[in-house]
């Protein structure tokens, strides 16, 4: 945190002196202002065009900057998020578990080759028993096998096993969806937190802007001897003060910035533009169909939905443990002392084969495991009650975070209009001081108030803004649906 905090205060630093270059300095204003360039432009000022604020490296630059629109960003950063990326990985190796508990249900075939070798009994014991072998085991000093196997086994444990992988898988996937739509609140309230910096920055230099316009103002009626010089100190304290806000705001900017340049490149980069408006008329969805998509598309609901199948699956497996199995195994090849499709020798002019095949059926019942079974039973429906109990608990809760964030949302939309029309009064306000200042019919206190109040409103309403697209986006946790324009 110390390394990304310092290359913060640098990239900062190299922005902010490329910015601060043209302001002017306090107590003063120059009859042209200077340019104020842009961090990412390099500026040639062309001597016979004073109005040229941006020479041809920086307006390359410019048009080299990558626009995001809103939905690239959230394609970006599904690509580049690591715990989205986590959530996928598990779904996919979920549904791998599936698949391998379905094919566990069918038959398997191998192929098995084997050489045996055993030591000979002696002649004489060996034609008194007919035991060609001390190591009765076997059935010949040298033998050969070479067979296919088909192997199934009928199991209630498998069937479970495969009903409660196909449970799991269903949940990842939900996991999955649900890490999406986090992501998508991380990424929008970081998108329009970075366009609400830009506009507080245009705010603070207007800010700066009149405060040095005032300054100014003061010092020319003192020098009338209109105002006293009080006046002027006020006004210079105000324009310091604007200025300091001015840099605030553009710290504010940049970090806002690389949040947001973390979450979209792979590769660190923030040489890009918001294509988006933060202040695009967005409708709010009705309180049915967000109810209805709720009940339909929510991931937590569907989440725990899936966790209690799967644990009662798990219930029927442990009961499997007191059920028969049943093991088939079919085998077909060479079983013989020789290593060959016929036998090495013939009889009566004939060629016997080695190929043969053999059946067999293994039936398993459980007696007594000292009562293991019953444990595993008992842990089973421990758990499949939990589930039960957390997906009560996950649909109250889905009914109260429908009410709770759609007010929240409905809230911001009707503020959202009344910050608007504050933000214009006090803009309109300031200017109306100001003449009436002019004019000897208010005092500096008026003034440096009426400021303070333009920039608190227009900054609120930015605000404003974003609360009411980040709460958009916490709706969509629950319908899954991103109301955008």
């Amino acid at each position: 945190m110390k390394a990304w905090d310092a290359l913060k205060r640098l990239l900062f630093s190299a922005w902010l002196a490329g910015t601060m270059a043209g302001l002017p300095a306090y107590g003063q204003q120059p009859d042209s202002p200077a340019p104020k360039v842009p961090a990412t432009t390099s500026t040639t000022q062309d001597p016979n065009n004073p109005n040229n604020t941006q020479g041809t490296n920086g307006a390359a630059a410019a048009s080299a900057r990558l626009r995001i629109t809103l939905q690239d960003a959230l394609e970006r950063a599904r690509a580049n998020s690591t715990q989205f990326q986590a959530a996928k990985t598990d779904a996919a190796i979920a549904k791998q578990d599936r698949y391998q508990a379905g094919a566990a249900l069918l038959p398997s075939v191998t192929y098995n080759n084997d050489v045996l070798y055993t030591q000979g009994a002696p002649a004489l014991l060996a034609a008194q028993t007919g035991v060609p072998v001390l190591f009765i085991a076997n059935n010949a000093v040298h033998e050969y096998v070479s067979q296919a196997n088909v192997h199934e086994t009928i199991d209630a444990a498998a069937i479970a096993g495969f009903r409660r992988a196909s449970a799991n898988a269903a949940l990842a996937r939900a996991k999955q969806e649900i890490a999406s739509r986090g992501l998508v609140v991380t990424v929008v309230q970081n998108y329009y937190a970075l366009a609400a910096a830009e506009a507080k920055v245009a705010t603070a230099k207007k800010a700066g802007e009149d405060g040095d316009n005032f300054l100014k103002l003061t010092q020319e009626l003192e020098k009338g001897g209109e105002v006293a010089h009080s006046d002027v100190i006020k006004a210079d304290l105000q324009a310091r003060e604007r200025n300091r806000q001015l840099q605030e705001t553009q710290l504010a900017l940049l970090n806002a910035r690389l949040d947001l340049a973390v979450l979209l490149f792979p590769n660190f980069d923030d040489n890009f533009e918001l294509a988006d408006d933060l202040h695009a008329a967005v409708p709010l969805p009705t309180p049915e169909e967000v109810q209805q998509r709720a009940a339909q598309e929510n991931p937590d609901v569907r989440a725990a939905l899936e966790a209690t199948k799967a644990a009662g699956h798990d219930v029927f497996a442990a009961r499997a443990g007191y059920l028969p199995a049943l093991g088939l195994d079919y085998w077909y090849g060479i079983d013989a002392p020789n290593f060959g499709v016929n036998f090495p020798q013939r009889f009566n002019g004939q060629n016997f084969s080695n190929l043969g095949s053999s059946i067999s059926a293994t039936l398993d019942i459980p007696i007594w495991n000292w009562g293991t079974t019953q444990s595993k039973v008992k842990q089973a429906e421990l758990k499949h009650d939990q589930a039960k109990r957390e997906l009560s608990f996950t649909q109250r809760k889905l009914l109260a975070e429908i009410k709770s964030l759609y007010a929240e949302a409905e809230t911001a939309l009707n503020e959202l209009s009344g910050l608007q029309r504050s933000a214009e009064l006090a803009t309109e306000s300031l200017r109306l001081v100001t003449l009436r200042y002019k004019n000897g019919e208010s005092t500096v206190l008026d003034v440096v108030d009426a400021q303070s109040t333009a920039a608190l409103a227009n900054n609120a309403y930015e605000d404003g803004a974003v609360r009411y697209r980040v709460a958009l986006a916490n709706l969509q946790t629950l319908t899954g649906v991103l109301t955008t324009p």
